[in-house]
Parts: structure tokens; sequence; C-alpha cells
């Protein structure tokens, strides 16, 4: 992990910590991990096309991708990962713009509060990265931009996933 990767998993974790949304040690799903690059890779045509005008939304939905994959991987791991393209499936239900509902409510079966605060949260970690992002000194357009855009994208999947397992009850503790 390069340091700005690093910088942005240290703010997220520390936030994610103070909020009671992860453990103090991140659990491990090899299972979707191995999903990130064919996710990333299906992805990134639709989250940089967004990104000018959504920043925000286009980072937060890789957050709520790492939290769909883990729902699946709960649910029936066989089923959704012989999906040919995971990112597809999620995003034609009902198209990107919807992608977050749709996770929100009809994956993880968040109501009311719970709807509204999962929201609020990703919307939280998207906007703390994309802050880092922005005040890192990388010319837009440019190489350096992509690969700060992936790695912002890719510690957001890794904190969902993170986030996902601990509301299902998984917790990394020594024994």
């Amino acid at each position: 992990m390069n340091k700005f990767e690093e910088q942005i998993h240290s703010d997220l974790q520390q936030y994610l910590l103070s909020v009671n949304e992860i453990d103090e040690r991140l659990p491990e799903c090899p299972d979707v991990e191995e999903k990130w690059e064919a996710i990333a890779n299906a992805y990134i045509p639709d989250g940089v096309r967004e990104f000018q005008n959504y920043p925000i939304a286009s980072l937060g939905w890789m957050m709520y991708i790492g939290m769909a994959l883990v729902k699946m991987w709960d649910d029936d791991w066989q089923y959704y990962a012989a999906k040919e393209d995971l990112y597809v499936y999620l995003r034609d239900k009902r198209g990107y713009d919807a992608m977050d509902e749709y996770i929100r409510r009809d994956l993880l079966q968040l109501k009311g509060k719970d709807f509204a605060a999962t929201e609020e949260l990703v919307s939280e970690c998207a906007s703390r990265v994309h802050n880092t992002l922005m005040h890192q000194t990388i010319e837009p357009g440019t190489k350096e931009a992509f690969q700060g855009y992936v790695a912002c994208l890719h510690q957001l999947y890794l904190f969902g996933l993170a986030m996902q397992l601990k509301r299902l009850g998984y917790h990394m503790t020594r024994i």
C-alpha cells in the first residue's frame, strides 16, 4: 500500500472505530477481497464518468458495493460468485444512480433510521476520502490522479466489507 492509500486507510479506520462501525482488528474475507480487481475494472468507467459532477457518489458507491458483496457472501456465495460480473449485476438492478438505494433497501434490507444512518455514514466516509484526495498535489487527468482515485475506491471497498461483516456479527478476536 502506498503512502496516500495508507493515509486514507488510517483516517477511515480511526473514524469508523470512533462511531463503532468496525472492530479494532479488521476482519478478513478473502472471497470478497478477491473480487476487488474485477469489481474495480467494471466500476471505473462509470465511476470516473460521474466523478467530476458527483464525486461523493462516485466514491461512496464503492463502499456500498463492498457492503453488498459481504451480504451476498453471507447469503449464498456459491450462487453470487458464479455471476459473470457482480458490479453489473448490482448496477443493472436499478441503474447506477439508484444503486445505493437498491443496496440499502433491497439487499441489506435497511429501513427507517438504519436506512438513513447508513446513507449518512457512507456519505461522510466518501467526503473524508474526497477531501484527502483533493488536498494532494496531483494534477487532474494524470496517471497519478487515476491511481489516487483507485486507491480511494479500494479503501472504501475494504471498509464497506469490514462494516458489513461487523453488522452481520463477524468479529476478528484473539482466541
